[in-house]
């Protein structure tokens, strides 16, 4: 009997979490894309993009959002920190030049700004501490804003479910939801995956994923900066803002591996995580390596593996074994019966914003949703394992509410951190076998 079938009344089930999501993925409604051509400046060709977040990542979409039209004017940008926006926007206006247009007025500091640049803009950029991607991307999209919102599309399944309305709310406006993993925009991957589709290795047997690297994204504490501002300035290393690594990292993995697998969920998982060397203060109080194994209906399993270490080994892969050969997703490559190997050239960053940019001009709303929600929950359902040592089935992880503490709505500048450190400076982590995080 299917887990499924064991208990059709206790809530949500797997093939309920995709039918929804694959609702909220459809083309929008009929009507509904007179709102999405008129869903940027009325009367004008110009297109406002606001930034919600201004670290790295929202830059480089910024600068891809810009190339992608040259009517897209940056109008407005937000942070924790005002010193960073200038600091971006600066590098902005070197860039990209008459297409950067924020004064002084719509650089907004501090945990509402975001509320600011949704009003000023038509397009909204969302890359900020992972914990508030489905709260923003809400925001947006029932103010009647298009979306770019990187990955992870929720840390907790409270928050993917989140966005999951969200998605279905874009679908409703006829506005544009585009996600950042960013695979699915890549040519050379797509045209791996059908191959892999079509037969060219056989039966797909079992898939390993790597995501191995040293720590990344380390910033030394400066002086005078509270504790919260501290977390926010390093918060992929604290779980309430980032999720740890499964969800923010190894997802692109496992939404190549759910791709390979017709976009399939896994029916239960099993992880082991912990932190075995990076242990100082600035590491926060996430885990440093992780082992997820998935498994599947079809009996593939998914054998996948992140870590953030110094000294170690590194590999980014996506490796999918068949009867009749393997493929690698990230090096577009196929051995065995039907060997072949794609040699073009594809920046996916660019082309998720040439697709957002060219839907909004032409009223046909493209809309991410499906997968958004369903690979991020694959990624948090096996950073939950690591958590807790416990196997996690997908009917449970999909009836879950559980949430991180703080909900997004209650941060506000100036409160007191969810964590804080011990004596010693380090930061206490969660421990398997003994923490418990979903309802019983």
């Amino acid at each position: 009997m299917s887990s499924e079938a064991s208990d059709k009344s206790s809530g949500t089930t797997r093939r309920d979490f995709l039918k929804r999501s694959a609702i909220a993925a459809s083309a929008a409604v009929s009507g509904a894309q007179s709102i999405a051509r008129n869903a940027h400046a009325a009367g004008s060709d110009i297109i406002r993009v606001g930034m919600i977040g201004c670290g790295g990542r929202n830059t480089g979409a910024a600068v891809d959002a810009l190339t992608a039209d040259p009517g897209a004017r940056l109008v407005a940008m937000c942070d924790i920190f005002m010193d960073r926006i200038k600091a971006r926007r600066d590098r902005l206006r070197q860039q990209m030049k008459d297409q950067v247009g924020v004064d002084d007025g719509h650089c907004f500091a501090g945990f509402d700004g975001y509320r600011h640049v949704i009003e000023a803009s038509d397009v909204v950029l969302i890359a900020n501490a992972a914990k508030f991607h489905p709260f923003h991307a809400m925001a947006a999209l029932q103010a009647g804003k298009h979306v770019f919102v990187e990955k992870p599309h929720g840390i907790d399944p409270a928050g993917v479910k989140l966005m999951q309305r969200a998605a279905e709310v874009a679908k409703e406006k006829g506005l544009c939801l585009v996600s950042g993993l960013h695979s699915r925009y890549h040519a050379g991957y797509a045209e791996t995956v059908q191959r892999i589709h079509d037969g060219a290795i056989g039966d797909v047997i079992s898939i390993e994923e790597n995501f191995l690297r040293e720590p990344y994204v380390i910033i030394d504490r400066a002086p005078g900066l509270s504790e919260l501002e501290w977390q926010c300035s390093t918060q992929y290393h604290f779980r309430w803002l980032s999720g740890d690594d499964v969800p923010q990292s190894l997802v692109h993995n496992l939404d190549r591996a759910s791709w390979v697998l017709h976009n399939a969920a896994p029916v239960k998982c099993h992880g082991l995580g912990g932190r075995s060397s990076m242990t100082e203060p600035i590491y926060g109080d996430v885990f440093d390596h992780h082992s997820v194994v998935y498994e599947f209906e079809s009996g593939v399993r998914i054998y996948a593996f992140c870590r953030t270490t110094k000294g170690c080994y590194n590999e980014s892969s996506s490796t999918v074994f068949g009867s009749k050969g393997k493929a690698s997703i990230t090096s577009c490559q196929i051995w065995g019966e039907n060997e072949w190997r794609w040699q073009g050239d594809c920046n996916p960053y660019q082309v998720e914003h040439d697709v957002l940019f060219k839907a909004i001009r032409s009223g046909e709303p493209v809309n991410n949703g499906d997968y958004m929600a369903r690979s991020t929950m694959i990624g948090v359902m096996g950073q939950i394992s690591c958590y807790t040592g416990e196997e996690i089935t997908w009917e449970r992880i999909s009836q879950s509410d559980f949430a991180y503490a703080p909900k997004p709505e209650d941060c506000h500048d100036g409160m007191e951190p969810p964590v804080v450190s011990g004596a010693d400076g380090s930061y206490p982590t969660l421990k398997p076998g003994f923490t418990r995080l979903l309802e019983a």
